[in-house]
């Protein structure tokens, strides 16, 4: 499981990384701080594997931060929340190899994006060499294929949204039923059901017996 700090001097923004980065079983948070100099005592003394990290904070910024780390060869990675969207600013956080950068406000599916980019970087160096195929994870273009999710989807989620509906029954699974189990709002359910029934992946029928107002369910075709 990796290890998470979060640095955010935003309470409201803290409790979204926690929130979304704890709905990954292979993220647990260990911590969380509102100014880069508490986190930077602390990384110093403590293992971590990730940063969840802003930028404009308190006694030190998060690219001073990082530059400290780095200064000190401590082995973490970073992913970027933030609303520093400059150029220059991206570009020299780059340069000190973040995973990922998040743009505020951002999705719980971009986030999830995030973490999946961080494991691929983790798995890919875990051995003694990296082959071709692992490279190419990293660097190359995703193919495109029956499967891949359309331009503003994610493939995570379509993931999610499949397991969920493979588990449901006959009669299928209303969109609010469906985002109480995968966390997803029902907004983002229905795009992405709507889309799988596009494709012919799930079906959907209207349950009338509802005793009020008519429901859609959905399930996946056979």
């Amino acid at each position: 499981m990796y290890r998470v700090v979060i640095v955010e001097d935003d309470p409201m923004v803290c409790l979204l990384d926690r929130t979304f980065a704890e709905k990954d079983s292979r993220f647990r948070v260990v911590q969380t701080f509102q100014d880069g100099r508490a986190a930077l005592e602390w990384l110093t003394q403590n293992p971590a594997d990730l940063l969840v990290l802003d930028v404009y904070m308190p006694l030190l910024t998060g690219v001073e931060l990082l530059h400290a780390l780095r200064a000190q060869s401590i082995p973490v990675d970073a992913i970027m929340v933030t609303a520093a969207n400059s150029t220059a600013m991206v570009d020299e956080l780059l340069k000190l190899g973040v995973v990922d950068y998040l743009v505020k406000p951002f999705t719980v599916e971009r986030f999830q994006q995030a973490l999946d980019t961080f494991c691929r970087h983790r798995e890919a160096v875990a051995g003694e060499a990296v082959s071709q195929d692992e490279l190419d994870k990293l660097f190359a273009p995703p193919e495109s294929g029956d499967h891949s999710a359309p331009k503003g989807l994610q493939e995570n989620t379509l993931k999610l949204i499949r397991a969920c509906l493979q588990t449901a029954p006959d009669q299928g699974l209303p969109s609010e039923a469906i985002s109480r189990q995968t966390g997803l709002s029902v907004v983002t359910i229905r795009r992405y059901v709507n889309y799988l029934v596009e494709r012919g992946e799930a079906a959907s029928t209207v349950n009338y017996d509802t005793g009020g107002r008519p429901c859609r369910l959905y399930r996946l075709q056979s």
